[in-house]
């Protein structure tokens, strides 16, 4: 574990292998949310807590449970019941503290539930930093660090993305592009840009 690999998932996280614009996960929060920056910006705060903090727990869940018992094929269900029960976490707290954000965010808050993004993202970390069931060396920092980084990249998408759409509002659109279609070339766009990060492959 040294500085170089820290870079090397910062960068890979963020921008070659971005969680929306590269992986294409996470992608129904990412249009529905992503029409104003405020939004899109607790919207990312919120997918974040719950990405760090579920990368931390089922690392343990993983390494001192399902490994030891055998009960690896029981990692998909226990890890969306570790991500479910984070999400309810921060439903709370919005509802709690912002209404108004509450009501803005609708059925896409509990939605992170089921986001393959936070999902996508706990498995990758026990692929990437697991060998034959055993941790290699700093898998729960590099895991740990890796979930925060994706979820960086999630925020950036967000904030790329709510920019553009909020400029968009002043703009003479046809009715038949307004929204979502729009949405979607806009995605599309920002996506293939991202293919520079990686380059092409043919």
């Amino acid at each position: 574990m040294s500085l170089v690999s820290f870079i090397s998932i910062f960068i890979s996280s963020v921008f070659i292998y971005n969680v929306i614009l590269s992986r294409f996960l996470g992608l129904c929060s990412f249009i529905a949310i992503s029409k104003e920056t405020k939004p899109a910006f607790a919207m990312s705060m919120a997918v974040m807590f719950v990405i760090v903090m579920s990368s931390i727990i089922t690392w343990f869940i993983y390494r001192f449970l399902l490994v030891p018992f055998n009960l690896t094929y029981l990692r998909t269900i226990s890890f969306i019941l570790v991500i479910a029960s984070f999400v309810q976490l921060v439903e709370m707290v919005v509802r709690k503290t912002s209404p108004q954000l509450y009501k803005i965010f609708g059925i896409y808050l509990p939605l992170i539930t089921v986001n393959c993004a936070v999902f996508g993202t706990s498995i990758l970390n026990i692929d990437t930093f697991f060998k034959d069931g055993r941790p290699i060396t700093g898998s729960l920092i590099l895991s740990i660090f890796n979930g925060f980084c994706v979820a960086l990249g999630y925020t950036f998408a967000m904030l790329l993305m709510s920019g553009i759409r909020e400029r968009l509002e002043v703009c003479d659109i046809p009715k038949s592009l307004k929204d979502f279609p729009l949405a979607f070339i806009i995605a599309s766009i920002i996506s293939m840009s991202f293919l520079g990060f990686s380059g092409f492959r043919f």
